[in-house]
């Protein structure tokens, strides 16, 4: 039994997600978020020295960083989600892989976190919208025509995009990236994501 180490919330529910699309049995260990600082639960320090989710155990074996996660889990039970190795489609699957947590977080994050500063932040505002606005610009640039990143159907990618395309729509840019807008209600619309929504607890 594969157990995932869930925070309401959070980038996790991709592994949620995933393990649906891949119909594999698992037990979900919930965490809330702190309803003042809307930050993670210390019970998550005795899962992970950073107090992070997600974290799975497969095997009795700790895996965090969702990418690493997603990487393992289609390796063992999804090749299918993974262009060939070798191929230009895989190289570029790498590369969104690493985007997806090294680059476009970055802004999304420092969008967060500058703002809840009010004023203070103010001077780093527009440095940080135009980065938002840079790393949409290339996600809805990297579209395939079928309105996915890589493969022409679901991949490991789209998994892990999934998360800071949808931040477009919660950012109310939705009108300025149809494609990414479009991406977003399709995998929500797919009844593995609900299925996780709802394994999750809605969140």
């Amino acid at each position: 039994m594969i157990k995932v180490h869930h925070l309401n919330r959070s980038r996790s529910l991709r592994i949620l997600w995933l393990l649906e699309e891949l119909g594999i049995d698992y037990q979900v260990i919930r965490y809330e978020r702190d309803a003042k600082t809307n930050l993670a639960p210390p019970e998550l320090l005795t899962v992970h020295p950073l107090g992070k989710s997600p974290v799975v155990e497969i095997d009795g074996q700790m895996v965090s960083e969702s990418a690493a996660i997603v990487e393992v889990l289609c390796a063992l039970y999804g090749p299918n989600l993974v262009p060939e190795a070798g191929t230009p489609s895989h190289w570029h699957h790498l590369e969104l892989m690493h985007f997806a947590e090294g680059s476009v977080m970055t802004p999304i994050l420092l969008n967060l976190y500058v703002g809840m500063l009010g004023d203070a932040g103010a001077p780093l505002h527009p440095r940080i919208q135009n980065e938002l606005t840079n790393h949409f610009d290339y996600m809805e640039s990297v579209l395939r025509p079928s309105g996915h990143f890589v493969l022409d159907d679901l991949s490991a990618a789209d998994i892990m995009l999934s998360f800071p395309a949808s931040i477009v729509g919660r950012l109310g840019r939705s009108s300025e990236y149809p494609g990414l807008t479009s991406f977003t209600q399709m995998i929500e619309a797919r009844p593995a994501h609900v299925r996780a929504l709802e394994a999750g607890g809605g969140s």
